[in-house]
Protein backbone atom coordinates (compact mmCIF):
# COMPACT_ATOMS: atom_id res chain seq x y z
CA UNK A 1 0.00 0.00 0.00
CA UNK A 2 1.69 3.15 -1.47
CA UNK A 3 1.43 6.50 0.73
CA UNK A 4 1.75 10.12 -0.98
CA UNK A 5 4.84 11.54 -0.34
CA UNK A 6 5.13 15.32 0.75
CA UNK A 7 8.34 16.19 1.72
CA UNK A 8 7.98 20.49 1.45
CA UNK A 9 7.38 21.35 4.71
CA UNK A 10 10.42 20.26 5.75
CA UNK A 11 12.26 22.56 2.77
CA UNK A 12 12.12 25.65 5.14
CA UNK A 13 15.27 28.20 4.45
CA UNK A 14 16.34 30.53 7.42
CA UNK A 15 19.30 33.59 8.10
CA UNK A 16 22.14 33.37 10.39
CA UNK A 17 21.34 34.50 13.67
CA UNK A 18 24.02 35.94 16.08
CA UNK A 19 22.94 36.49 19.87
CA UNK A 20 25.72 37.75 21.35
CA UNK A 21 25.97 40.32 19.20
CA UNK A 22 22.62 41.51 19.80
CA UNK A 23 22.11 40.73 23.50
CA UNK A 24 24.36 42.67 25.98
CA UNK A 25 25.52 39.99 28.01
CA UNK A 26 25.64 41.11 32.18
CA UNK A 27 28.23 38.02 32.99
CA UNK A 28 30.12 35.63 31.22
CA UNK A 29 28.02 32.58 32.02
CA UNK A 30 25.15 34.45 29.78
CA UNK A 31 27.86 35.24 26.90
CA UNK A 32 28.81 31.74 26.57
CA UNK A 33 25.18 30.52 26.51
CA UNK A 34 24.27 33.16 24.16
CA UNK A 35 27.56 32.44 22.19
CA UNK A 36 26.64 28.67 22.50
CA UNK A 37 22.66 29.03 20.95
CA UNK A 38 24.45 31.03 18.05
CA UNK A 39 26.55 27.43 17.47
CA UNK A 40 23.87 25.20 17.78
CA UNK A 41 21.71 27.55 15.61
CA UNK A 42 24.76 28.24 12.78
CA UNK A 43 24.54 24.00 12.61
CA UNK A 44 20.93 23.88 11.44
CA UNK A 45 21.56 26.85 9.55
CA UNK A 46 24.13 25.13 7.55
CA UNK A 47 22.52 22.10 7.18
CA UNK A 48 19.15 23.37 6.07
CA UNK A 49 20.62 25.83 4.24
CA UNK A 50 22.86 23.58 2.49
CA UNK A 51 25.75 26.01 2.74
CA UNK A 52 28.41 24.02 4.06
CA UNK A 53 29.52 21.01 2.25
CA UNK A 54 31.01 18.12 4.72
CA UNK A 55 31.08 14.44 3.58
CA UNK A 56 28.53 11.74 4.98
CA UNK A 57 31.43 10.12 7.01
CA UNK A 58 32.09 12.93 8.50
CA UNK A 59 28.34 13.76 9.03
CA UNK A 60 27.91 10.42 10.48
CA UNK A 61 30.76 10.79 12.86
CA UNK A 62 29.66 14.19 13.70
CA UNK A 63 26.88 13.27 14.77
CA UNK A 64 27.77 10.01 16.88
CA UNK A 65 26.98 7.04 14.13
CA UNK A 66 23.60 8.63 12.79
CA UNK A 67 23.36 7.43 9.02
CA UNK A 68 19.82 9.22 8.35
CA UNK A 69 19.78 12.71 7.24
CA UNK A 70 16.82 13.83 8.94
CA UNK A 71 18.06 11.59 12.28
CA UNK A 72 21.03 14.05 12.09
CA UNK A 73 19.03 17.13 11.83
CA UNK A 74 16.38 16.32 14.71
CA UNK A 75 19.77 16.25 16.61
CA UNK A 76 20.71 19.37 16.05
CA UNK A 77 17.05 20.92 16.52
CA UNK A 78 17.09 18.71 19.99
CA UNK A 79 20.34 20.55 21.06
CA UNK A 80 19.05 24.02 20.03
CA UNK A 81 15.42 23.55 21.20
CA UNK A 82 16.43 23.72 25.16
CA UNK A 83 18.58 26.92 24.98
CA UNK A 84 16.54 28.60 23.13
CA UNK A 85 13.32 27.76 25.27
CA UNK A 86 15.53 29.52 27.90
CA UNK A 87 16.00 32.24 25.60
CA UNK A 88 12.33 32.67 25.53
CA UNK A 89 11.71 32.00 28.69
CA UNK A 90 13.84 35.06 30.58
CA UNK A 91 13.71 37.48 27.22
CA UNK A 92 9.89 36.99 28.13
CA UNK A 93 10.32 38.29 31.77
CA UNK A 94 11.64 41.66 30.53
CA UNK A 95 10.05 41.60 27.06
CA UNK A 96 7.96 44.67 27.53
CA UNK A 97 11.19 46.54 27.94
CA UNK A 98 12.19 48.92 24.86
CA UNK A 99 15.54 47.79 24.80
CA UNK A 100 14.85 43.94 24.56
CA UNK A 101 12.39 45.18 22.41
CA UNK A 102 14.78 46.86 20.16
CA UNK A 103 17.21 44.30 20.52
CA UNK A 104 14.98 41.23 19.46
CA UNK A 105 14.08 43.48 16.53
CA UNK A 106 18.14 43.76 15.97
CA UNK A 107 18.26 40.23 15.91
CA UNK A 108 16.17 40.06 12.25
CA UNK A 109 14.68 36.57 12.38
CA UNK A 110 14.47 35.42 8.96
CA UNK A 111 12.47 32.11 7.57
CA UNK A 112 11.19 31.19 4.43
CA UNK A 113 8.18 29.68 3.56
CA UNK A 114 7.63 25.82 2.09
CA UNK A 115 3.99 26.19 2.18
CA UNK A 116 2.81 29.38 1.21
CA UNK A 117 1.52 29.78 -2.85
CA UNK A 118 4.64 31.84 -4.07
CA UNK A 119 7.90 30.61 -2.05
CA UNK A 120 10.30 31.46 -4.47
CA UNK A 121 11.30 34.31 -6.64
CA UNK A 122 12.54 33.63 -10.05
CA UNK A 123 16.35 34.26 -9.56
CA UNK A 124 15.95 35.57 -6.78
CA UNK A 125 15.83 32.89 -4.43
CA UNK A 126 13.14 32.10 -1.61
CA UNK A 127 11.30 35.23 0.17
CA UNK A 128 12.40 35.42 3.73
CA UNK A 129 9.83 36.99 6.30
CA UNK A 130 10.83 38.65 9.38
CA UNK A 131 9.02 38.44 12.60
CA UNK A 132 10.64 41.01 15.45
CA UNK A 133 9.68 38.37 17.92
CA UNK A 134 11.50 35.27 19.46
CA UNK A 135 8.32 33.57 19.41
CA UNK A 136 8.77 33.11 15.70
CA UNK A 137 11.84 31.71 15.90
CA UNK A 138 10.41 29.47 18.29
CA UNK A 139 7.85 28.74 15.59
CA UNK A 140 9.63 27.77 12.78
CA UNK A 141 12.56 25.71 14.37
CA UNK A 142 9.25 23.13 15.97
CA UNK A 143 7.74 23.38 13.16
CA UNK A 144 11.00 22.08 11.14
CA UNK A 145 11.48 19.39 13.91
CA UNK A 146 8.10 18.63 13.13
CA UNK A 147 8.62 18.12 9.62
CA UNK A 148 11.74 16.00 10.53
CA UNK A 149 10.10 13.57 12.09
CA UNK A 150 7.82 13.12 9.43
CA UNK A 151 10.46 12.71 7.02
CA UNK A 152 12.35 10.21 9.21
CA UNK A 153 8.92 8.09 10.11
CA UNK A 154 8.88 7.67 6.06
CA UNK A 155 12.42 6.57 5.26
CA UNK A 156 12.07 3.95 8.28
CA UNK A 157 8.26 3.05 6.75
CA UNK A 158 10.00 0.31 4.90
CA UNK A 159 11.69 -1.54 7.59
CA UNK A 160 10.07 -0.37 10.57
CA UNK A 161 6.01 0.04 10.53
CA UNK A 162 5.71 0.23 14.54
CA UNK A 163 8.76 2.77 15.12
CA UNK A 164 7.31 4.79 11.71
CA UNK A 165 3.76 5.19 13.43
CA UNK A 166 5.82 6.15 16.54
CA UNK A 167 7.14 8.80 14.88
CA UNK A 168 4.35 10.36 12.56
CA UNK A 169 2.42 10.66 15.90
CA UNK A 170 5.37 12.11 17.38
CA UNK A 171 5.46 14.90 15.13
CA UNK A 172 1.20 15.29 15.34
CA UNK A 173 2.25 15.81 19.27
CA UNK A 174 4.92 18.98 18.37
CA UNK A 175 2.34 20.54 15.65
CA UNK A 176 -0.70 20.17 17.74
CA UNK A 177 1.78 21.90 20.81
CA UNK A 178 2.72 24.87 18.06
CA UNK A 179 -1.22 25.42 17.02
CA UNK A 180 -2.11 25.83 20.83
CA UNK A 181 0.79 27.07 22.87
CA UNK A 182 3.33 28.63 20.87
CA UNK A 183 1.30 30.67 17.62
CA UNK A 184 -1.56 31.80 19.41
CA UNK A 185 0.52 34.98 21.40
CA UNK A 186 1.86 35.66 17.58
CA UNK A 187 -1.58 36.32 16.44
CA UNK A 188 -1.53 39.60 18.52
CA UNK A 189 2.51 40.96 16.93
CA UNK A 190 2.26 43.40 14.23
CA UNK A 191 3.47 42.08 10.73
CA UNK A 192 2.86 42.87 7.90
CA UNK A 193 2.84 39.61 6.05
CA UNK A 194 3.84 35.83 7.80
CA UNK A 195 4.28 32.58 6.53
CA UNK A 196 1.65 29.94 6.95
CA UNK A 197 3.95 27.93 9.16
CA UNK A 198 3.46 30.73 11.70
CA UNK A 199 -0.28 30.49 11.55
CA UNK A 200 -1.72 28.15 14.31
CA UNK A 201 -4.50 27.02 11.43
CA UNK A 202 -1.45 25.17 9.50
CA UNK A 203 0.11 23.70 12.80
CA UNK A 204 -3.39 22.30 13.20
CA UNK A 205 -3.25 20.98 9.85
CA UNK A 206 -0.16 19.80 9.93
CA UNK A 207 -1.25 17.55 13.10
CA UNK A 208 -3.88 16.03 11.55
CA UNK A 209 -2.05 14.98 7.95
CA UNK A 210 0.53 13.65 10.84
CA UNK A 211 -2.36 11.48 12.68
CA UNK A 212 -3.64 10.19 9.41
CA UNK A 213 -0.46 8.92 8.16
CA UNK A 214 0.36 7.19 11.59
CA UNK A 215 -3.10 5.56 11.10
CA UNK A 216 -2.45 4.69 6.91
CA UNK A 217 1.16 3.03 8.35
CA UNK A 218 -0.88 1.33 11.44
CA UNK A 219 -3.14 0.13 8.48
CA UNK A 220 -0.52 -1.66 6.70
CA UNK A 221 0.00 -3.47 9.55
CA UNK A 222 -3.92 -4.64 10.04
CA UNK A 223 -3.03 -5.88 6.58
CA UNK A 224 -0.39 -8.01 7.14
CA UNK A 225 -1.77 -9.52 9.84
CA UNK A 226 -4.40 -10.20 7.82
CA UNK A 227 -7.31 -8.47 9.19
CA UNK A 228 -11.01 -8.57 7.36
CA UNK A 229 -12.08 -6.47 4.76
CA UNK A 230 -14.66 -4.70 7.06
CA UNK A 231 -12.41 -3.52 9.78
CA UNK A 232 -9.54 -2.11 7.22
CA UNK A 233 -12.85 -0.14 5.19
CA UNK A 234 -13.71 1.25 9.02
CA UNK A 235 -9.55 2.25 9.20
CA UNK A 236 -9.03 3.72 5.80
CA UNK A 237 -12.16 5.61 6.00
CA UNK A 238 -10.44 6.97 9.26
CA UNK A 239 -8.16 8.03 7.80
CA UNK A 240 -10.22 10.03 4.79
CA UNK A 241 -11.99 11.62 7.47
CA UNK A 242 -8.41 13.18 9.41
CA UNK A 243 -8.03 14.09 6.08
CA UNK A 244 -11.11 16.22 5.01
CA UNK A 245 -10.77 17.90 8.76
CA UNK A 246 -7.51 19.26 7.20
CA UNK A 247 -9.27 20.21 4.14
CA UNK A 248 -12.16 21.76 6.12
CA UNK A 249 -9.51 24.17 7.70
CA UNK A 250 -7.60 24.95 4.45
CA UNK A 251 -10.32 25.94 2.83
CA UNK A 252 -12.26 27.70 5.85
CA UNK A 253 -13.04 31.49 4.91
CA UNK A 254 -11.91 32.42 8.32
CA UNK A 255 -8.51 30.80 7.92
CA UNK A 256 -5.77 32.51 9.40
CA UNK A 257 -3.50 32.67 6.06
CA UNK A 258 -4.85 32.98 2.48
CA UNK A 259 -1.59 32.33 0.99
CA UNK A 260 -1.26 28.60 1.04
CA UNK A 261 0.43 26.07 -1.74
CA UNK A 262 -1.99 24.64 -4.37
CA UNK A 263 0.62 22.16 -4.20
CA UNK A 264 -0.26 21.47 -0.55
CA UNK A 265 -3.87 21.81 -0.88
CA UNK A 266 -3.76 18.91 -3.55
CA UNK A 267 -2.12 16.84 -1.44
CA UNK A 268 -4.64 17.07 1.80
CA UNK A 269 -7.43 15.91 -0.59
CA UNK A 270 -5.35 13.76 -2.82
CA UNK A 271 -4.63 12.03 0.20
CA UNK A 272 -8.55 11.76 0.79
CA UNK A 273 -9.36 10.86 -1.88
CA UNK A 274 -6.90 7.55 -1.70
CA UNK A 275 -7.97 6.67 1.10
CA UNK A 276 -12.16 6.80 0.37
CA UNK A 277 -11.07 4.53 -2.74
CA UNK A 278 -9.56 1.62 -0.08
CA UNK A 279 -12.40 2.05 2.01
CA UNK A 280 -14.77 1.21 -0.43
CA UNK A 281 -12.57 -1.25 -1.72
CA UNK A 282 -12.36 -3.02 1.32
CA UNK A 283 -16.12 -2.47 1.65
CA UNK A 284 -16.72 -4.02 -1.44
CA UNK A 285 -14.59 -7.26 -0.49
CA UNK A 286 -16.55 -7.47 3.02
CA UNK A 287 -20.27 -7.41 1.03
CA UNK A 288 -18.75 -9.94 -1.15
CA UNK A 289 -17.85 -12.18 1.49
CA UNK A 290 -21.04 -11.90 3.01
CA UNK A 291 -22.56 -12.73 -0.70
CA UNK A 292 -24.06 -9.48 -0.86
CA UNK A 293 -22.27 -9.06 -4.67
CA UNK A 294 -24.77 -6.72 -6.01
CA UNK A 295 -24.19 -3.89 -3.15
CA UNK A 296 -20.23 -4.79 -3.23
CA UNK A 297 -20.50 -4.22 -7.09
CA UNK A 298 -22.18 -0.79 -6.82
CA UNK A 299 -20.44 0.30 -4.29
CA UNK A 300 -16.85 -0.20 -6.64
CA UNK A 301 -18.79 1.62 -9.60
CA UNK A 302 -19.37 4.77 -7.23
CA UNK A 303 -15.93 4.50 -6.15
CA UNK A 304 -14.15 4.58 -9.47
CA UNK A 305 -16.57 7.11 -10.78
CA UNK A 306 -15.78 9.52 -7.36
CA UNK A 307 -12.17 8.94 -8.06
CA UNK A 308 -11.98 9.78 -11.59
CA UNK A 309 -12.84 13.29 -10.71
CA UNK A 310 -9.99 14.20 -8.19
CA UNK A 311 -7.14 12.79 -9.67
CA UNK A 312 -3.99 14.73 -8.38
CA UNK A 313 -2.13 16.95 -10.60
CA UNK A 314 1.89 15.76 -9.15
CA UNK A 315 2.69 12.80 -11.56
CA UNK A 316 4.14 10.79 -8.65
CA UNK A 317 0.94 10.61 -7.28
CA UNK A 318 -0.92 10.09 -10.13
CA UNK A 319 0.97 6.77 -10.72
CA UNK A 320 -0.25 5.43 -7.03
CA UNK A 321 -3.84 6.23 -8.15
CA UNK A 322 -3.26 4.44 -11.37
CA UNK A 323 -2.49 1.36 -9.66
CA UNK A 324 -4.77 1.64 -7.51
CA UNK A 325 -7.64 2.03 -9.57
CA UNK A 326 -6.20 -0.63 -12.10
CA UNK A 327 -6.63 -2.96 -8.72
CA UNK A 328 -10.52 -1.80 -8.08
CA UNK A 329 -11.36 -2.03 -11.84
CA UNK A 330 -9.86 -5.99 -11.66
CA UNK A 331 -11.96 -6.08 -8.92
CA UNK A 332 -15.31 -5.24 -10.28
CA UNK A 333 -14.82 -6.87 -13.54
CA UNK A 334 -14.35 -10.37 -11.62
CA UNK A 335 -17.11 -9.38 -9.39
CA UNK A 336 -19.22 -8.75 -12.33
CA UNK A 337 -18.52 -11.72 -14.44
CA UNK A 338 -19.52 -13.79 -11.49
CA UNK A 339 -22.75 -11.70 -11.00
CA UNK A 340 -23.87 -12.27 -14.90
CA UNK A 341 -23.24 -16.48 -14.54
CA UNK A 342 -24.10 -17.11 -11.12
CA UNK A 343 -25.84 -14.85 -9.01
CA UNK A 344 -28.23 -12.32 -11.02
CA UNK A 345 -28.58 -10.21 -8.32
CA UNK A 346 -29.67 -6.39 -8.83
CA UNK A 347 -27.47 -3.62 -8.19
CA UNK A 348 -28.14 -0.68 -6.13
CA UNK A 349 -28.77 2.94 -7.05
CA UNK A 350 -26.22 5.08 -5.56
CA UNK A 351 -28.28 6.72 -3.27
CA UNK A 352 -28.89 3.01 -2.04
CA UNK A 353 -25.33 2.22 -1.44
CA UNK A 354 -24.02 1.85 2.26
CA UNK A 355 -21.37 4.27 3.10
CA UNK A 356 -18.47 3.11 4.70
CA UNK A 357 -17.92 4.01 8.75
CA UNK A 358 -14.71 5.66 9.95
CA UNK A 359 -12.56 4.55 12.71
CA UNK A 360 -9.95 5.83 14.36
CA UNK A 361 -7.22 4.46 16.70
CA UNK A 362 -4.14 6.84 17.23
CA UNK A 363 -3.47 9.69 18.75
CA UNK A 364 -0.55 12.14 18.81
CA UNK A 365 2.31 11.57 21.35
CA UNK A 366 1.93 15.11 23.61
CA UNK A 367 4.83 16.80 23.08
CA UNK A 368 6.94 18.17 26.26
CA UNK A 369 9.58 21.05 25.47
CA UNK A 370 12.79 20.42 27.58
CA UNK A 371 14.05 24.17 29.17
CA UNK A 372 18.01 24.10 29.57
CA UNK A 373 17.12 26.18 33.43
CA UNK A 374 20.22 28.42 33.70
CA UNK A 375 20.04 32.38 34.04
CA UNK A 376 20.40 34.93 31.64
CA UNK A 377 21.39 38.32 32.61
CA UNK A 378 21.07 41.39 30.76
CA UNK A 379 22.33 45.04 30.90
CA UNK A 380 18.80 46.52 31.09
Amino acid sequence: MMMLHYPDPAKLKTKKLMFEDVYPARDSGTLEQLKELSSKRRAIEESINESRFITEAIAREISGGLTSHSEQDLQKLEQYLPLLENLVYHVGLVGDNPRMVRWTSDLQIKWSSALSSSPFFILMGPKFFQIDNLRFELGMVLFLYGAMLREWASEVLLVDLVQSATLFRKAAGVYHYLAHEVLPPLRSVLSSERPPEATPDVSSVMSLICLAEAQAVTIRKAEEKGNTGGLLAKLHYGVAQLFDQANVILHSPTKECKDISVRFVDFVSSSKALHELRSYKYLAEGLRASSQIGVAIGILQLALTNVQRRMPGEEPWRLVFKQEIDEVAATLRKYEHENEFVWHEKIPLDDELPMPEGKRIVSYVAYNPQRWERELVFKI
